[in-house]
């Protein structure tokens, strides 16, 4: 039997520990709160209370990592607001205890915010310019992981993330002078999140990048509209003042080469 070790069980990371263990897989899964232990424990995941900082680690990272042979790394850089944390230093400080254990595959969740807004279509073949400090730093961590030798690392670049729980309308609803209303919208429902993983993992797909967005790119305007009829919530205010700027990110790689077939493709 595979072991999977998922470091972060949050919105994501939860359900799909979930999913691999329905699908026949063991797993360890990693919260930063100890609220949530006994949660993942009633669902079958090893539960590690484990908290990676710039310069340590508080947990039992060994046992964590020990005897698994896929580790999925699923924790955000927290780097909105007034935040400013160096995500990159919280990986190099991880990095060590990945080298020395068992894990041969690494699976990276990252973010389409490595591709910089300049109104044109990405695919994996698109160097990567991101304008956002979140981006930088995760594509420094995308190349820190790719780059070693102790193991094989696949990059997966997610579009916005939405689910039955989660939805960007919810955030824009009756606000005012919102920016980029001809701007593509490029988002991915969290069941198509955990099927990708799902597919990644059983395909034995590794050493690859993936963007990962459903492919549906109507206007934000056209589509936030329409959500907050559907929602029965105050429709946002877009403002027309000055050019649209976005980006359209293909997913063609993943339906050719992993051979996944969305099922949420239209949002």
């Amino acid at each position: 039997m595979t072991k999977i070790s998922i470091l972060g069980c949050g919105w994501l990371g939860f359900p799909l520990a979930k999913a691999l263990i329905e699908n026949g897989f063991s797993v360890k899964g990693s919260t930063t709160s100890t609220d949530k232990l006994t949660a993942l424990e009633n669902a079958g995941i090893t539960p590690f209370l484990i908290e990676i900082g710039e310069n340590g680690i508080n947990g039992d990272v060994d046992q964590f990592l020990d005897q698994s042979q896929v580790l999925i790394i699923n924790i955000p850089p927290k780097l909105r607001g007034n935040s400013t944390e160096n995500f990159v230093s919280k990986i190099e400080t991880f990095l060590p205890f990945i080298e020395k254990s068992g894990i041969q595959k690494v699976l990276f969740v990252s973010s389409t915010s490595v591709y910089s807004d300049d109104d044109q279509v990405v695919t994996e073949e698109t160097i990567p310019n991101p304008d956002s400090e979140s981006g930088k730093q995760l594509l420094d961590c995308e190349k820190l992981l790719q780059e070693n030798s102790h193991f094989e690392t696949t990059i997966l670049r997610f579009g916005g993330l939405i689910g039955e729980d989660r939805h960007p309308i919810y955030f824009l609803a009756g606000r005012s002078n919102i920016e980029n209303p001809d701007a593509p919208i490029n988002l991915i429902h969290q069941e198509d999140c955990i099927g990708i993983i799902l597919k990644i993992i059983e395909s034995n797909c590794w050493q690859e990048t993936f963007n990962a967005v459903a492919p549906f790119h109507p206007r934000r305007e056209e589509y936030y509209s329409q959500k907050a009829k559907e929602y029965n919530l105050e429709p946002p205010i877009f403002t027309h003042s000055k050019p649209s700027i976005g980006k359209t990110i293909l997913s063609d790689k993943l339906e050719i080469v992993l051979k996944y077939q969305f099922k949420k493709g239209s949002l």
